[in-house]
């Protein structure tokens, strides 16, 4: 974003990631948590919009509100005032119950500590999400294949999280992400506990999803991940302070 761009705010900002239409919204939005002692202000007045088919990074130091957009958008949380609109529906109050339909149907997740099910086998932690959709049995063993052998890691599937390496778990929490066909990813430092080459191989992987048309938010500390995005949203003390849209992409 440039000084003119803040000049004329009613300029079309040119988008890298094509013609799709806005997917998330915020107008205004604010995110206030309060104790009995202190009020802290997590977000401040932020206004984003995110189209459909974007890869989107959202960066920042710690503290600054990143996590706290990212359970926002993920409808894991409701804001403390402006709007949020997600699908062209408000839902900035929703109920949990009507967040958590909402969430289901549209939204996977790719969180830094994978998140992974330890009792369940690989194919079972897969399947989860379907099993809450209410996916036919017959239905859901044909997508969670579907969606392993798109990593690929079928020969793992009867195996246990803790019998794969931080990468191959990573890999399976994308599987389980991505089974129920989501419009959306939403990616909490999906690298930070992998080492380079598995950090590398599950970037790739995300850009792949997002060429096939998912829309892809990340929040990251990695300016070598953001490289993969269209943008770089960065927040600082609650505020968006700058957006970089991206001439040519990570190859």
């Amino acid at each position: 974003m440039t000084f003119d761009d803040i000049a004329n705010p009613g300029k079309q900002m040119p988008n890298p990631a094509g013609n799709g239409s806005t997917m998330l919204r915020t107008v205004n939005l604010k995110k206030i948590y309060t104790t009995e002692e202190v009020e802290t202000t997590a977000l401040d007045g932020v206004n984003i919009d995110i189209n459909e088919k974007e890869f989107v990074a959202i960066m920042g130091p710690s503290g600054c509100g990143k996590s706290t957009l990212l359970n926002i958008f993920g409808l894991l949380d409701n804001p403390s005032g402006g709007e949020y609109h997600f699908l062209n529906e408000e839902v900035s109050k929703y109920t949990e119950r009507q967040r958590a339909k909402m969430r289901k149907a549209n939204i996977g997740f790719v969180f830094q500590s994978f998140n992974l099910i330890d009792e369940l086998t690989v194919f079972e932690n897969v399947e989860l999400p379907l099993l809450y959709l209410g996916v036919p049995a017959s239905e859901r063993k044909k997508m969670a294949e579907e969606g392993l052998e798109r990593m690929p890691k079928m020969h793992r599937k009867d195996h246990f999280p803790q019998q794969l390496s931080g990468g191959q778990q990573q890999r399976v929490a994308v599987s389980r992400a991505v089974v129920a066909k989501p419009a959306l990813i939403l990616a909490d430092e999906p690298t930070g506990n992998l080492d380079s080459a598995n950090g590398e191989e599950v970037m790739n992987i995300l850009t792949q999803l997002n060429e096939a048309g998912t829309t892809i938010v990340m929040v990251t500390h990695s300016p070598h991940d953001s490289e993969f995005a269209h943008r770089t949203i960065h927040l600082f003390d609650g505020h968006v302070v700058t957006e970089n849209y991206k001439e040519k992409f990570h190859v």
